[in-house]
């Protein structure tokens, strides 16, 4: 199995799993279930015989034939992921309370989405409070990403050599070799309309004004964040964020928040996002409690006007054949990271600049999937789903692949991902093997039927 297929199953049977509590009651009614045996222990954690039966509901629930997946291999499986946690644990590898209830946070709001209300969620659920619901994702969450970082750590140093890729795929019996769907190479040119200096101006100095009155008169930061921040993630919480340096937070904001003191307010600071002033509340260790306010500086709509007459414009030169449009990128797009490469997209899954039709983003495929090789699109609007300002941009297919069986020198970059992904594979099963042989595990005598993949009975 490969390390991507693995982790995205991991990711699934956990993700559900954070839901078990919720989906059982629905499922099965009045139904009783065992919840207080004690199926294994693996270091700090333990597995209770609940946490096996409710992941198998969830599973179930999503199409999953009980054919496919049996108890042990969930016991493995649950076994395999407490043990990278229980490790991360000791290793120091950190996970800010404030990223877990983030990642819990757009899962309600996909659930909210999907049913229309958390009371509603509640109802489906049977659960008695947003609280406890939030408690369950909470403790779900942390393990799921103690775990992955724990996996990233094992595998982040592992390379592949070009000649390792060819050694690879020479090893693959020519009717073994992967078949690659129809893939396109897309470009884009954007532009991105900017609000007036005296906008970004009067942003900034309605920003010192609240600065001034926490700090003059007392004021309470986290009631001005409540009242005029424009961070949606935060502003309910009074602008309140837990971070640490690998807080995946921006650059700009980072370097701020760990320049200043406790009880210290930044000067307005600019972003992707808009204006920023962040309180600093307290410093534990390596972790930052901090409260912000994001102020976001109107576009008027003769700027958005413009952008896209001027992305027309230049539509039209291309088409008249005035320009190319890696030149017309080059010279107009207002994105650094695709207008030195022509404007070419990166896949973001392996930086290759082809995109397979079927695995292709929705939104992306619903902009391309009408287009015509060369042919360039009309301007299309981009919300920035970060909350950062809406950009305009024009796309092109430039190339066009089909269907075809793998080859070395046309799918390289493809290959060596393979590759690696094999030699990710051999790492993490000597891993495994090193610290199931170190850690404390107990496995209950009603699983001794069992034949696990890894060697957790120290046999």
């Amino acid at each position: 199995m490969k390390p991507s297929v693995k982790k995205n199953w991991k990711f699934t049977a956990l993700s559900l799993l954070a839901l078990w509590s919720l989906t059982v009651s629905a499922l099965f009614g009045q139904q009783r279930i065992k919840v207080d045996g004690v199926a294994a222990v693996v270091g700090d954690y333990v597995i209770l015989e609940s946490d096996i039966e409710k992941t198998l509901i969830d599973l179930r629930n999503q199409g999953v034939s009980q054919n496919d997946i049996n108890r042990c291999q969930l016991l493995g499986k649950l076994m395999e992921d407490r043990l990278y946690a229980h490790q991360a644990i000791q290793d120091s590898i950190l996970v800010a309370d404030d990223e877990v209830r983030a990642v819990g946070d757009r899962q309600i709001q996909q659930l909210i989405a999907q049913a229309g209300s958390m009371d509603r969620i509640l109802s489906i659920y049977k659960k008695d409070s947003e609280d406890s619901f939030r408690e369950e994702l909470f403790k779900i969450n942390k393990l799921r990403l103690l775990s992955e970082r724990m996996q990233d750590k094992i595998v982040s140093e592992i390379e592949v050599t070009p000649e390792e890729a060819r050694q690879f795929f020479n090893r693959l019996p020519k009717e073994e070799r992967p078949v690659f769907g129809t893939e396109l190479e897309i470009g884009q040119i954007v532009k991105i309309p900017k609000a007036p200096e005296s906008e970004k101006m009067r942003i900034v100095e309605r920003l010192r004004e609240i600065k001034a009155d926490v700090e003059d008169n007392g004021a309470s930061f986290s009631v001005k964040a409540i009242l005029y921040s424009q961070d949606p993630g935060s502003k309910s919480k009074g602008g309140f964020y837990t971070m640490t340096r690998e807080t995946p937070f921006i650059k700009e904001f980072k370097d701020v928040a760990f320049s200043l003191q406790a009880g210290e307010i930044s000067e307005p600071f600019e972003t992707d996002f808009g204006f920023h002033i962040i309180y600093l509340e307290k410093i534990r260790g390596q972790e930052l409690d901090l409260r912000h306010i994001l102020l976001i500086p109107e576009v008027p709509q003769k700027a958005i006007d413009a952008a896209v007459s001027s992305l027309k414009d230049i539509r039209q030169q291309i088409m008249d054949g005035k320009i190319t449009f890696a030149q017309a990128a080059l010279e107009n797009s207002e994105e650094t990271e695709t207008k030195f490469d022509g404007g070419l997209l990166r896949n973001p899954t392996n930086y290759d600049t082809r995109f397979e039709l079927t695995k292709m983003d929705p939104s992306l495929y619903a902009q391309v999937s009408k287009l015509k090789d060369n042919e360039i699109s009309m301007p299309i609007a981009e919300p920035d789903p970060r909350g950062g300002a809406t950009k305009f941009k024009i796309l092109q297919v430039s190339n066009r692949f089909e269907e075809h069986q793998a080859d070395f020198a046309r799918d390289y970059m493809k290959i060596q991902v393979l590759a690696k992904t094999e030699k990710q594979l051999a790492e993490i099963d000597r891993w495994l093997k090193k610290h199931i042989a170190d850690t404390y595990i107990s496995i209950s005598s009603s699983y001794g039927d069992c034949s696990f993949n890894n060697n957790w009975r120290k046999e």
